[in-house]
């Protein structure tokens, strides 16, 4: 709670820092002083900016975020409309860059040289290409050449799943494969230095296939750093969603919060910075609890 009500606070103010304002962005620049200053009056806008911000958070304690100075609706509406785009390309993205980084990963950890050396390179591609980029990489291929895959839209799965999961494939493995990199490396050097360690050589000691005690004991202890990158790579894309919805035109909440950051609408904002900071800290939970599991230790 104490860093859901500091981020909101920080919005707040930083927002009101930005030039311009609604009414502003409502009315046109071009528009009536007086005009501007009636309707500064009738969003509250003329009033001091701690008593506007004490005002929402008010609200914002019994669950009402209220609403939307550009299109006069429901924030929470709003927000309900569009979270479930954004979830469905997170953990998309997710499932993909686990996948792709372990099944990488371990194979790098058991096949030393070339493989080794592959699994660098693409982790430092993965981390230098731009998101944006290899996004028009992926339209320009799959889209473009092959036709494949769309290049803009979006499909909701109960109008059609097929087309849902086609709409969302680019926008996917833009954000998973790019994130896979870094899965990849932690996880070989993880399971690299378990493949080391004495329990590792007593199981061999006592029969037990190599298959066994690599998916049964090595990457159960190798799974805690890679789990906590998950994590990091989630809050990650988060942010990487503002971007690719807008590549791919998804009405997600990445494109929400550019579109009412463009109409200096502070209330939408808000709506959407108090989501993201929730969704923050339920992923980190879920990553203290999943440790748990993995790692006696940290039950004890």
């Amino acid at each position: 709670m104490p860093l859901v009500f500091g981020v909101s606070m920080l919005t707040f103010f930083l927002g009101s820092l930005v030039p311009g304002d609604a009414a502003r962005a409502i009315l046109g620049l071009n528009a009536d002083p007086d005009a501007v200053a009636t309707l500064h009056h009738q969003l509250g806008l003329d009033r001091p900016l701690w008593d506007q911000y004490w005002s929402w958070l008010i609200r914002a304690l019994h669950g009402d975020l209220g609403t939307s100075v550009a299109s006069g609706s429901e924030i929470w509406s709003d927000l309900g409309a569009r979270l479930p785009v954004t979830l469905w390309l997170i953990g998309g993205s997710v499932l993909v860059a686990a996948i792709v980084g372990v099944t990488l990963g371990v194979t790098a950890a058991l096949r030393a040289g070339f493989v080794g050396r592959l699994v660098d390179v693409v982790a430092l591609l993965g981390a230098s290409v731009p998101v944006f980029w290899f996004a028009l990489l992926l339209v320009t291929v799959f889209a473009v050449e092959l036709r494949v895959f769309p290049a803009i839209g979006y499909v909701p799965l109960s109008q059609s799943p097929g087309q849902w999961a086609s709409s969302l494939a680019l926008p996917v493995l833009t954000l998973g494969l790019t994130s896979s990199a870094a899965i990849a490396k932690q996880t070989r050097d993880g399971v690299r230095t378990q493949m080391q360690r004495d329990y590792v050589l007593m199981l061999r000691a006592r029969g037990v296939p190599e298959r066994t005690i690599v998916f049964k004991h090595v990457l159960r202890n190798a799974g805690a750093p890679v789990v906590t990158l998950l994590g990091l790579l989630v809050v990650g894309m988060l942010g990487g969603t503002v971007l690719v919805e807008q590549v791919f035109v998804l009405p997600g909440l990445g494109g929400l919060a550019v579109d009412a950051t463009r109409a200096h609408d502070i209330p939408e904002v808000q709506g959407v910075t108090v989501l993201f900071t929730m969704i923050i800290v339920t992923v980190n939970l879920a990553v203290e609890l999943i440790h748990r599991g993995l790692d006696p230790k940290a039950r004890a």
